[in-house]
């Protein structure tokens, strides 16, 4: 069971709580934060203060006084106007950890929120009850609006769950599991929809997705390097210490490894002096991405245990605050570079994977057939590689560089970091296929070069692709290609690249 305070959650325990391998709960800590927190929020009511969402209206309506006798209803119709979101509708771990970093910012204790509201998000996820989620419609400021306002609302019995995968009505889904509707008390409503959870779950899971990808892309590499004898003096740690960037140090040293006791490499002079740069500048390459990741990961370890919503209850002090803690921008930059970061892992991917086919460039048949003209061979995984290629280029430009002005221009500056977290789940699938591609080509070409050869790492990796697709024969090309993209994505092809080595 993963205890969650709102302090110590990692990036590994969303992930686990994402894909049902985990279970959260409230500590003892988390209880007594949110009970004070609570405590507070009563204490300004009874003393008929002016609260932000609490005692007024919202955005430009911030100005409207809201009698006590209609504050629940305010909390209420909130969720209800803002669940304007469109789309399809997000996957289950999305849904999950959106959940979870929910309850896990409410438990900080400065939402001013009940402990049985946390306690019901996170039952949810205990019981695979999920709410239905659209994925469209936030800007990424006031907070992930729309999607969340759609998370939270079968506490009242409204919108649609799914109940261990069963779709059903939410009210419904509940009773099954002995669960009646709620009524939301005053701030509470707020404090369920302003925030960034929905930035902060893609996010997340895409980096971790990313840190895969890039410790898989140096496998597969290695295995292009040795199908074209590739010239390893180029990763020697000499080189890449006169300019030590700590991704590049990461890349050179897996390659080392992965390349370690092959007979298919080169030396310079060999047959050539130095190879082209997507051979040579592996380290380089892929490390820039190693780089851009280790940043957005250092952004969002801060944003998992972060409070984002507005206004904000410090008990310690008796005040209530408002600030702009549910502003997107610091994950709307960070999911752009995310993008671009994965992007470059692709598109140097497809070089390798054109070298390969191309046999003026390669000293192998000409697309990887042994009986080319009857057959075209892998010419069109190449093709398939640059228009996935092409086509993350059109989506890393980055959602973070507009605006558009909402709710009557007192939001007039927005961070789009939905989009950006949107368009990165595209880029990490079809980047996973980029990579797929090369590893399906690598060893359609070290089956041409001759793969007892290989180094004993990139033996284990060929056997372990060889015992799942079978050299191309002019089957359906496509299957082979998403065989291929599975196997780098699972981390499957990684772990028997590692089985029996130190990496």
């Amino acid at each position: 069971m993963l205890e969650i305070d709102g302090h110590h959650l990692t990036l590994e325990d969303v992930k686990a709580v994402a894909r049902g391998v985990e279970q959260p709960r409230l500590t003892a800590r988390a209880a007594r934060q949110l009970k004070d927190s609570r405590d507070m929020v009563e204490e300004a009511l009874r003393d008929g203060r002016a609260v932000y969402g609490v005692t007024t209206g919202f955005g430009d309506l911030a100005r409207v006084p809201i009698p006590p006798e209609d504050r629940e209803i305010l909390q209420e119709n909130l969720l209800k106007n803002h669940a304007a979101g469109v789309g399809p509708e997000l996957p289950a771990d999305v849904v999950r950890a959106m959940l979870l970093l929910r309850a896990n910012a409410l438990a900080k204790g400065y939402s001013g929120v009940r402990i049985d509201l946390v306690e019901r998000l996170l039952t949810w996820i205990r019981e695979d009850c999920l709410p239905v989620v659209p994925s469209q419609g936030s800007v990424g400021a006031s907070g992930d609006l729309a999607p969340l306002a759609h998370l939270a609302l079968p506490l009242l019995g409204l919108g649609e769950m799914h109940l261990r995968g069963e779709r059903l009505p939410a009210t419904d889904a509940q009773a099954r599991i002995g669960l009646q509707p709620m009524r939301l008390q005053a701030k509470e409503g707020l404090a369920l929809t302003n925030g960034t959870q929905l930035m902060a779950s893609i996010g997340t899971l895409g980096l971790l997705e990313a840190e895969l990808m890039a410790d898989t892309a140096d496998v597969v590499a290695s295995l292009t390097v040795q199908a074209l004898h590739g010239i390893p003096d180029a990763y020697d740690e000499s080189i890449i210490l006169a300019r030590p960037h700590p991704g590049a140090i990461q890349a050179a040293r897996n390659l080392r490894t992965w390349l370690a006791g092959s007979k298919l490499t080169t030396s310079p002079g060999q047959l050539r002096m130095q190879d082209p740069y997507s051979l040579r500048c592996i380290p380089q390459a892929h490390g820039a991405s190693r780089q851009a990741f280790a940043h957005v990961r250092t952004v969002l370890e801060i944003e998992v245990n972060s409070a984002t919503d507005n206004p904000l209850v410090f008990p310690d002090e008796q005040q209530v605050r408002s600030g702009g803690n549910f502003h997107g921008e610091p994950l709307a930059v960070a999911l752009d570079y995310l993008s671009i970061a994965v992007a470059e892992l692709a598109s140097i991917s497809e070089r390798r994977t054109e070298r390969m086919v191309n046999p003026h460039l390669s000293g192998l048949p000409p697309f990887l057939s042994d009986h080319g003209g009857i057959s075209s061979g892998l010419m069109i995984a190449q093709y398939t590689s640059a228009a996935l290629v092409s086509h993350n280029k059109v989506l890393c430009h980055p959602a973070s560089v507009d605006s558009i002005p909402t709710s009557g221009n007192q939001e007039d500056f927005v961070s789009m970091g939905s989009v950006g977290a949107l368009k990165l789940r595209e880029v990490l699938r079809q980047s996973w296929q980029v990579l797929g591609i090369e590893l399906v080509a690598a060893c359609q070409a070290l089956d041409l070069a001759g793969p007892a050869d290989l180094s004993p790492a990139g033996k284990r990796a060929y056997d372990f692709v060889r015992g799942r697709i079978a050299y191309y024969d002019d089957t359906v090309l496509s299957l082979d290609l998403a065989a291929g993209a599975e196997l780098c994505r699972s981390g499957a092809l990684l772990a028997a690249a590692q089985e029996g080595s130190d990496s």
